[in-house]
């Protein structure tokens, strides 16, 4: 199946809600075991909370090895994929490693509680 992300957000990929709109379409193919193809074509600027929303999340039920055979990139530019890279590698780490999850919940939540 292929996404032309910019249907979906425009030239700006940056807000949660965007990257939710994105993972909202994309999780039940993948879950199925169904390639995704995005295509990024006319999207300029990339922003870190779009990205954890459409791709970080994913690593909640997606083995990052399956995700990647399974999710295709196209027409992204080199900034987007720096940015998803970032992201998938924190989000890859949160993921799989129990210990840092709790860490980084617990700084959330207590940050949080001094707003």
């Amino acid at each position: 199946m292929i996404y032309k992300v910019y249907d979906i957000v425009g030239e700006y990929a940056i807000t949660v809600d965007g990257g939710q709109k994105l993972y909202d379409q994309i999780h039940p193919c993948l879950l199925g075991g169904k390639t995704v193809e995005l295509d990024f074509a006319g999207v300029k600027v990339f922003g870190s909370p779009f990205v954890n929303f459409a791709f970080g999340q994913l690593l909640k039920d997606i083995p990052a090895e399956k995700l990647n055979q399974l999710l295709e990139f196209i027409s992204l530019n080199a900034d987007g994929l720096d940015v998803i890279n970032h992201v998938m590698a924190k989000a890859t780490q949160y993921y799989s490693d129990e210990k840092y999850r709790n860490a980084v919940d617990t700084v959330i939540t207590d940050m949080a509680r001094t707003f």
